[in-house]
C-alpha cells in the first residue's frame, strides 16, 4: 500500500489519477486505520495472534491481486480500504503486543528497534527485487503500456509474497496459549478495564510523541516525488535512491534501538527528531541546481533518522505502566492518537501543493515537517519530566529501608 514511496509518478500515470486524488485515497486509508486501532487492541487481548496475523496477510494479498488489475479509481479506493482493515484491525496491536511481551524493560529499546529494523530488511530486499523487475521490464521506455506492465509485475510480486507468508504462518507457527480458556479469570481482558487505561497519565503524551514522530516519518513517502519533480531525476534512478533509503530502515531501527537501551529511550527519540529536522531543512533550502548527488546523500541521511524515529517511539511502551491484560487495548488507544497523520497529512499536503505549486509544495512540506520534529522534542522532554517527577514522588513516599540484619 506504500508503493508510492518508490513509484508515485508511475502510479499516477498508470492509474490515470492526480496527486490530490492519491492524497485523498491515503486520507481514506488513514480513516480506516484510525477506526481500527482501538478494536485491534480488543482483538489482540481476546484472540490468537497466529490467526490474526495469517488473516491479515491473506487479506492484504487479496487486495494486492485486485490492485494489480489496474481497476477504476473508485475500486482503487475500495482496495485501499481493504488494506486498511487487514493491516490494522486484525494485525496492528497483536504484533506490537507480542514484541512487548518478549522483552524485559531493559531490552525494550533493542527489541522494538530490531522489530522495525527486521521489517526494514524484508522491505528493502523486496524493494530491491521490485526495482530489478521494474527496470528490466521498463528499461529506458517512456511508453505508458511498458510502464503499466512494469508496475503490475511489481504489485503481483508483493502480493504473492504476502500470500505465501500467510500460509506459512498458519501452518508453521504455534498457537498462542496465552489466548486459551485456561487463563485465570483475573488475567482475562474485560471492558471494565478500559477506564484504567484512559486514566494513565503517560498515555496521551506517548500518543503525542508518536503523532509528531510519525508525521515527520511521513516525509519518506515524498522523497521519490521530490527527486523526480524538483531535481528532475529519471524514474529508475529515483527508484534506486529510494531503495537505498529503504536500506536505512534496518540500520536506523537497530542502531536507534541499541542507543535507546544505552543512553535512554527519550534521549534517542529526541536525537533522531533533531537529525531529521536538520536534514529536512537542508534538502528544502539547498538550490535545486546543485549536484544531484548532494540530494541523494541528503535523502539517505534523512532516511536513517526517520527510521530511527520509527524504530524507537514504541520502545517507551513499557514505561507507560500498563498491565499485560490491557496492553493491546492501550496500544490501540495510543495508536489512535499517534497515527492521526494518516488522515491529516494527505489533506495538508494537498493544501501545500495547491498553494505553492509542485516544486514549492515539496519544500513547504519538508520545512513544516522539520517544525513538527522540534515540537516532538518538546513532548519527549515532557514525557521525561513526568517520569522524573514520578520517581521523586515514589522516593519521597517510600519508607526507609531496614538494615540488612533487621530483616
Amino acid at each position: 500500500m506504500y508503493l508510492r514511496t518508490n513509484y508515485q509518478e508511475s502510479i499516477l500515470d498508470v492509474f490515470g489519477i492526480t496527486l490530490p486524488q492519491l492524497n485523498n485515497i491515503y486520507s481514506i486509508l488513514g480513516i480506516v486505520f484510525v477506526a481500527g486501532y482501538i478494536p485491534s487492541g480488543f482483538l489482540s487481548d481476546k484472540f490468537s495472534a497466529k490467526k490474526l496475523l495469517s488473516i491479515s496477510l491473506a487479506g492484504t494479498a487479496l487486495g494486492g491481486f485486485w490492485f494489480a488489475q489496474v481497476p477504476h479509481f473508485s475500486f482503487v479506493v475500495v482496495v485501499f480500504a481493504i488494506w486498511g482493515v487487514f493491516s490494522v484491525f486484525t494485525f496492528w496491536s497483536a504484533h506490537l503486543k507480542l514484541v512487548k511481551l518478549l522483552s524485559t524493560k531493559e531490552e525494550e529499546g533493542r527489541f522494538f528497534g530490531i522489530l522495525d529494523g527486521g521489517r526494514g530488511v524484508v522491505e528493502a530486499v523486496l524493494a530491491s527485487v521490485a526495482l530489478f523487475i521494474f527496470s528490466q521490464i521498463l528499461g529506458g521506455s517512456v511508453d505508458l503500456g511498458d510502464k503499466r506492465a512494469a508496475l503490475v509485475a511489481v504489485i503481483y510480486m508483493y502480493s504473492a509474497v504476502l500470500a505465501v507468508v500467510a500460509v506459512l504462518v498458519w501452518f508453521l507457527v504455534d498457537e498462542d496459549s496465552s489466548k486459551s480458556g485456561e487463563r485465570a479469570e483475573s488475567e482475562r481482558f474485560r471492558l471494565a478495564d478500559i477506564p484504567a487505561v484512559l486514566k494513565n497519565k503517560y498515555l496521551y503524551v506517548h500518543g503525542a510523541i508518536i503523532f509528531l514522530g510519525y508525521a515527520v516519518f511521513w516525509t519518506v513517502y515524498y522523497i521519490g516525488g521530490f527527486l523526480e519533480t524538483n531535481i528532475k531525476i529519471d524514474p529508475v534512478t529515483v527508484g534506486t535512491v529510494t531503495v537505498i533509503v529503504l536500506w536505512m530502515r534496518p540500520l536506523g531501527g537497530v542502531v536507534g534501538g541499541i542507543l535507546a537501551d544505552k543512553v535512554g529511550k527519550t534521549n534517542t527519540i529526541m536525537m533522531a527528531l533533531a537529525g531529521a529536522a536538520a536534514s529536512l531543512v537542508a534538502i528544502a533550502v539547498l538550490p535545486a541546481t546543485m549536484a544531484p548527488s548532494v540530494f541523494f546523500a541528503g535523502a539517505v541521511v534523512l532516511g536513517f533518522f526517520l527510521y530511527a524515529i520509527r524504530g524507537t517511539y514504541w520502545s517507551i511502551l513499557g514505561d507507560d505502566g500498563f498491565k499485560v491484560v490491557v496492553m493491546g487495548s492501550a496500544i490501540g488507544v495510543i495508536s489512535l492518537i499517534g497515527y492521526m497523520p494518516d488522515i491529516l497529512l494527505p489533506q495538508f499536503n494537498s493544501f501545500l501543493f495547491d498553494t505553492f505549486g509542485d516544486t514549492g509544495g515539496y519544500n513547504a512540506y519538508f520545512l513544516s515537517s522539520a517544525a513538527l520534529a522540534l515540537i516532538g522534542i518538546v513532548f519527549a522532554l515532557v514525557y521525561k519530566a513526568q517520569h522524573r517527577a514520578a520517581a521523586r514522588a515514589t522516593a519521597h513516599e517510600a519508607p526507609e529501608a531496614l538494615p540488612v540484619d533487621a530483616e
